[in-house]
């Protein structure tokens, strides 16, 4: 059997939803279950799905829970992620945070800024979704990418040498978007979102103890095509999103020439849907659905097809998108 690498990159809310549509899409085409994975890496809102993966919770109830109708769904997914909290440290960040990062402008800027909401309810989710497996870590390999402020690096939580956590705590950090969530103290040390170092992290595989047959990336702030009357800061999410994960999968083709790479990302669709604001309930379920229905074209088209069908499908099976796959 054919080892997979399987990447999720950050994205908030809907990139979570674009997740699970591609994640379930996936399955639903070639029989393979993504829990399977040789080696998973999360970043962000794909941390929190990477952890729901890997504990095989990959599933409706986990992602809309018991709720009917689409606001119903919307109001209890914010309920959920948003907990408001008294904003403070507004010195600490003037004095380690704003001053420092005049001095190189960019998103570092924000790193440490007060915010009005904490991770507890992603910490709560995780931990409702996944029961006893949140407080631990899993037994096959897992990676949750943060950002340290303090030192401004990339941690790759679930590594060696890596700080001990648990995993509800290594998701919740990975996902505190800077001046939406306030910071994650880990042993001491305070972590915003992995997407501030990159929206995918594709490289971490490389840690693998040896080469991957197939590595597979899904990567909703990392679009190729444009976006319609998109916000500037869209705009930027998806240069960033895109130059980085070239570059990550440049050095994983230099690294290991014969690895099959495939790259799930939003069609125009599932951006119109995710737009403006990717950090709003009430898109999740919409995008979801949209996503469903746009990879029956991605995983259906003649560059990507053939590399799932030799890597992941197993036996003979009419497919969603109306091909139907080879038995090995």
């Amino acid at each position: 059997m054919s080892s997979v690498g399987l990447v999720l990159g950050g994205g908030g809310i809907t990139g979570a939803s674009f997740h699970f549509g591609a994640l379930f899409a996936l399955r639903m085409a070639t029989g393979w279950n993504p829990a399977d994975a040789a080696v998973v890496v999360g970043t962000s809102s794909g941390a929190a799905v990477a952890a729901i993966t890997r504990s095989g919770r990959l599933d409706l109830e986990a992602l809309v829970g018991d709720v009917h109708g689409d606001a119903e769904f919307a109001a209890a997914l914010g309920e959920r992620i948003y907990r408001r909290v008294p904003v403070r440290g507004m010195g600490r960040w003037v004095r380690h945070g704003l001053i420092p990062g005049l001095r190189r402008p960019g998103v570092r800027l924000v790193l440490g800024a007060p915010a009005p909401y904490s991770t507890d309810g992603i910490a709560e989710w995780v931990r409702r979704a996944l029961g006893p497996a949140a407080d631990a870590w899993p037994d096959n390999p897992t990676t949750v990418v943060a950002y340290e402020i303090e030192t401004r690096r990339r941690v790759a939580f679930g590594t060696v040498g890596s700080p001990d956590t648990d995993l509800a705590t290594a998701v919740a950090a990975s996902a505190a978007v800077p001046m939406v969530f306030n910071p994650v103290t880990i042993n001491g040390k305070r972590y915003v979102d992995g997407g501030v170092a990159s929206g995918t992290s594709a490289d971490l595989v490389l840690g693998h103890s040896e080469p991957l047959d197939l590595v597979i990336v899904s990567a909703p702030m990392a679009a190729t095509r444009h976006r319609d009357n998109a916000r500037f800061y869209e705009g930027i999410f998806d240069r960033f999103g895109g130059s980085t994960l070239t570059a990550e999968l440049e050095a994983i083709h230099d690294v290991w020439p014969n690895t099959d790479l495939v790259v799930l990302r939003p069609d125009e669709d599932v951006l119109a849907e995710a737009r403006p604001n990717p950090l709003s309930p009430a898109a999740a379920l919409p995008v979801f659905l949209r996503t469903l229905k746009s990879m029956r074209t991605t995983l259906g088209s003649d560059d990507v097809w053939p590399i799932l069908e030799r890597h992941l499908v197993r036996t003979r099976r009419r497919l969603p998108f109306g091909r139907r796959a080879r038995t090995r």
